[in-house]
């Protein structure tokens, strides 16, 4: 049986209730990524850029090292960044219902940008613009955490790059709309594609 494809944000939007609990019980290393993300956050940061923050799954542990921190989290799926506020109403916190693709970060705002389990979704060319998006986002000495799975080998990459296009080739997509489907990169080449950013 084949895959269908789900708009990114219908696809977050349908799973909103259980994405908590499917995200720290079913999704192996989140529990664990969340504890050690915050541990990166540094002790400086009083502003942060959360991209993709859904949920906002990834801040209760930076809210618990630093509870005054301001944050600015982007996400595409609105019905998240509602539960985010519902969670955390008494937190200085902005948030920008947007594709953080297409968004400008803005020059220098930033001391810290973090982004969890978001990025494995994009080509290497969408990354690298959104990279250097980020790196202009950030403050001198700024730094940018990303948490998220890649693969080992480039038939792998390959593998799930190749069946994306398939896929919306099959099902006669808009190339311009964002789709769920999950196409991480070699570590090697998001190390590549970090250092072309700076």
């Amino acid at each position: 049986m084949s895959i269908k494809l789900e708009k990114m944000s219908e696809f977050f939007t349908a799973r909103v209730n259980d994405y908590d609990e499917h995200m720290i019980n079913n999704v192996e290393g989140c529990k664990e990524g969340y504890i050690k993300m915050a541990e990166f956050v540094p002790c400086n940061c009083i502003t942060l850029l959360d991209l993709g923050c859904g949920t906002g799954l990834e801040l209760e542990e930076i809210f618990k090292k630093y509870p005054d921190i301001q944050v600015t989290g982007i996400d595409l799926t609105k019905s998240m960044l509602d539960k985010l506020k519902e969670k955390y109403y008494d937190k200085d916190i902005t948030l920008i219902n947007a594709s953080y693709l297409e968004y400008n970060l803005g020059f220098e705002k930033y001391d810290a940008a973090v982004s969890f389990q978001t990025m494995h979704h994009f080509k290497h060319e969408d990354k690298l613009k959104l990279y250097k998006n980020i790196y202009n986002s950030l403050k001198p000495g700024g730094v940018y955490i990303e948490c998220d799975y890649m693969v080992i080998d480039q038939k792998d990459e390959d593998f799930y790059f190749n069946e994306m296009e398939r896929l919306r080739r099959e099902q006669n997509l808009n190339d311009n709309e964002f789709y769920h489907y999950d196409t991480p990169c070699t570590v090697d080449n998001q190390i590549k594609l970090f250092k072309k950013s700076a």
